[in-house]
């Protein structure tokens, strides 16, 4: 599918919008104790401001891996975005797979509330590189 200029712009918008909704989202799951799905939004509020940039930037993928990869190899491996950035998406992905799938896993007020940090620190360094590309 091939978007006019204004239509990409608008998707990545939407995008951006809902990364930022997220960090909402995830402050309400965590003061009701809804530590999983918290965990859950924090990769997905990740997922959106990262698909934003690739939209961007021309790429375009709904396979996760794909995508962090993509972000990883231009920006990680070219030194635009710190190491420490890629580390947190990469155990952002993994808590939620876990989340998902791991019916036994209990994440605690801690792993939530660092991972809502870190969420935010990564949705705020992506969308400046949006802003001044």
């Amino acid at each position: 599918m091939i978007l006019s200029e204004s239509e990409l712009k608008q998707l990545i918008d939407l995008n951006i919008e809902k990364a930022f909704q997220a960090t909402t989202e995830v402050a309400i799951l965590i003061e009701n104790h809804l530590y999983a799905t918290a965990v859950n939004r924090i990769y997905y509020g990740i997922f959106y401001i990262i698909s934003a940039l690739a939209l961007k930037n021309n790429f375009s993928t709904s396979n996760h891996s794909q995508l962090i990869g993509w972000f990883n190899k231009t920006y990680i491996k070219n030194n635009i975005v710190d190491r420490n950035i890629g580390k947190k998406i990469h155990h952002a992905f993994k808590q939620r797979i876990e989340g998902d799938y791991n019916v036994l896993i209990q994440f605690s007020l801690e792993d939530v509330e660092d991972g809502l940090k870190d969420m935010k620190d990564i949705i705020e360094s992506i969308h400046e590189l949006i802003k001044k590309s």
